[in-house]
């Protein structure tokens, strides 16, 4: 098969496959005498993996390692598992930054819902972000702020 017709079979672009052959996620395709790369069933269901496993949370390079690992001919099911805890992990790490996120930015709509338009006068800042009125300046004491942290 053509790579148009490989990529299609495998739900990307003829640009990905390029890409995976120029970076060795897939072996260099075969040519015709007219110069067209030609790919068999092996290169798809290769193609379908580095796809899955990139679904899965796997990088580029690890998809390469447990490739090299296949073709060495060694098991790959320990690592590609502990690869995917490490993924799952961070994943947990990320969801419990998005709570700690989304907690910080209900109060500032709470917040902002509680607040009088009419009593903004400073141009430099929002009411809405700036810490509660009559806090400490910064330079001379402690301030009140609400952490919106970017993730």
């Amino acid at each position: 098969m053509r790579i148009g017709q490989l990529a299609d079979r495998a739900e990307i672009s003829t640009a990905t496959v390029r890409y995976y052959e120029s970076i060795g996620l897939m072996p260099e395709a075969e040519r015709t005498a007219g110069g067209y790369r030609e790919y068999g069933p092996e290169d798809l269901e290769r193609l379908l993996f580095v796809r899955d496993a990139q679904t899965a949370g796997l990088s580029l390079t690890q998809i390469g390692d447990v490739l090299t690992m296949k073709a060495n001919g060694e098991s790959t099911c320990g690592h590609t598992a502990e690869l995917l805890r490490h993924h799952l992990a961070d994943i947990d790490a990320q969801v419990v930054r998005l709570m700690a996120t989304r907690a910080a930015l209900q109060q500032l709509v709470s917040r902002a819902e509680s607040l009088d338009p009419a009593d903004c006068g400073d141009p430099n800042r929002c009411q809405v972000i700036a810490s509660h009125a009559g806090d400490a300046h910064p330079h001379h004491g402690r301030r009140e702020s609400l952490a919106v942290t970017n993730v």
